[in-house]
């Protein structure tokens, strides 16, 4: 019992690094417009550090123009400044109502930047993935050496953690490629 709940919580674990990378993976640019590449951009409203995506509506109308639409029309220049201030190369423009940002196309340095930016992401989530079946093996060698597990169970349990984490190691390694090939298309 004690060895199923183990596996079910590293498995529960390695889901969420995999999400999490997946969640970065949102925030870099492609020269594509993305709504997610605004994920990490905050306004000072009214004293408090807010992600836009709850001040306004985000959408992505042609593959290279991202729009913005606050709810609040006297934040949209709060939100402009925010946007240029975020560091993320964009020259955003509005005209009272709506904020439009062009996307800039991708050199091809800095499509490899990026690309070398992608995999350093990929490797934290390995060892993400690394830590916690160290983690777990650590728990079940605890549990035979108290006498909880046989040396059996010991045994198969390393081999399906193991099993976990060539798994999500392998999608951590194609959500990679698949992202490479999108950062690297002209």
């Amino acid at each position: 019992m004690m060895a199923k709940e183990l596996l079910k919580r590293a498995e529960d674990r390695m889901k969420m690094a995999v999400q999490a990378l997946r969640g970065e993976f949102g925030t870099v640019r492609t020269g594509r417009a993305s709504v997610s590449i605004l994920d990490k951009v905050n306004v000072d409203y009214f004293g408090t550090a807010t992600p836009i995506n709850q001040l306004a509506s985000i959408s992505a109308p042609e593959p290279r123009l991202l729009t913005i639409q606050p709810w609040d029309k006297s934040i949209i220049n709060d939100i402009e400044k925010a946007i240029t201030k975020s560091n993320l190369g964009f020259n955003p423009s509005n005209d009272g109502t709506l904020i439009r940002i062009p996307m800039p196309s991708l050199t091809e340095e800095r499509r490899k930047e990026l690309v070398k930016v992608v995999k350093g992401m990929a490797e934290e989530s390995r060892v993400s993935v690394r830590n916690i079946r160290r983690d777990t093996n650590e728990h079940i060698k605890s549990m035979e050496k108290d006498g909880d597990i046989s040396e059996d169970d010991f045994r198969r349990v390393q081999s399906e953690v193991q099993k976990l984490t060539d798994r999500y190691i392998a999608e951590i390694d194609k959500m990679l490629k698949h992202k490479e090939d999108e950062i690297m298309e002209v």
